[in-house]
């Protein structure tokens, strides 16, 4: 039932419908960046946990290639808005739909944690995000290939142990590349890193994300990162979105730059003036 809901192809003339005509007006691609991702719609998605209502109907449409950060507070339900688009979980109701048929490898996730196979040098540790097309004769050159895209391909024979924690998050990043993937959900992927690396990585996301075109989602604590990296910026409260900020800046974005620092503060203001935080994020 829920590889028939994720991977449902939606018809042309529901995916531009009044609702969302709105969001796909807004975003503008950039004429450098390929377009390869998959548009994503959503409708009435609703998640309960038990007698806990998680998320409380959520109207979404997401442009192809389009790059979307989610904050809001702990509990408000952004995690697992992202883990049903990936399909890590089932959905109460709704209905979750890309833009044309998707395969499973087309979606991928990376994590806050790693999650390297100690077992597994660098190399081994990026084809595991090849799954079936692992045994291909090509496996080991697009796993290189993908290690060159993130700046270690010198590292390929290492064992994950005696990596920093910045150069395991970029073996994860490969890992997820390898697929070539056409959306990458990203659930707070740099939160454990220092402050300097998170920025090399945050610089790196968003070059691979325009030489790729992906789709990219990610879910962040972090209001600068989401606006020096997203298109859009949708904010969860109490499981619905209870706004969605256009980030009409040019790229490549200043950090501290007045535009970033005047949209970080509304959304900050947007953030603590909603409901106090009564449960762990979900």
């Amino acid at each position: 039932m829920q590889e028939a809901l994720r991977f449902r192809p939606l018809e042309a003339e529901a995916v531009a419908r009044g609702d969302f005509v709105e969001e796909a007006r807004q975003f503008r691609r950039s004429p450098d960046v390929p377009s390869r991702g998959l548009s994503l719609t959503i409708r009435g998605l609703r998640k309960s946990f038990g007698d806990n209502e998680v998320l409380r109907g959520i109207d979404l449409h997401i442009p192809a290639g389009q790059s979307v950060a989610i904050v809001g507070r702990s509990g408000c339900g952004k995690s697992t808005l992202l883990r049903l688009i990936a399909g890590l979980e089932k959905p109460t109701a709704g209905s979750i739909g890309f833009g044309e048929q998707a395969r499973p490898e087309d979606i991928r996730v990376m994590f806050q944690e790693p999650r390297l196979l100690p077992w597994a040098r660098v190399l081994s540790n990026v084809e595991v995000g090849l799954g079936r097309e692992r045994s291909s004769a090509n496996a080991q050159a697009r796993a290189e290939k993908a290690l060159v895209e993130v700046g270690l391909g010198d590292k390929r024979g290492q064992w994950p142990s005696v990596l920093s924690g910045g150069q395991k998050q970029r073996v994860a990043l490969a890992r997820a590349l390898v697929s070539q993937p056409r959306v990458l959900a990203f659930d707070e992927p740099l939160g454990a890193l220092d402050a300097l690396t998170r920025i090399s990585m945050q610089r790196l996301l968003e070059r691979v994300w325009r030489d790729q075109g992906f789709t990219a989602i990610l879910v962040t604590h972090d209001v600068s990162e989401a606006v020096a990296l997203a298109d859009r910026v949708l904010v969860i409260e109490n499981g619905r979105i209870a706004q969605d900020f256009n980030v009409d800046i040019a790229r490549p974005r200043e950090r501290g730059s007045a535009e970033l620092a005047a949209l970080e503060g509304a959304i900050l203001k947007n953030l603590l003036e909603g409901t106090e935080d009564t449960s762990d994020d979900l």
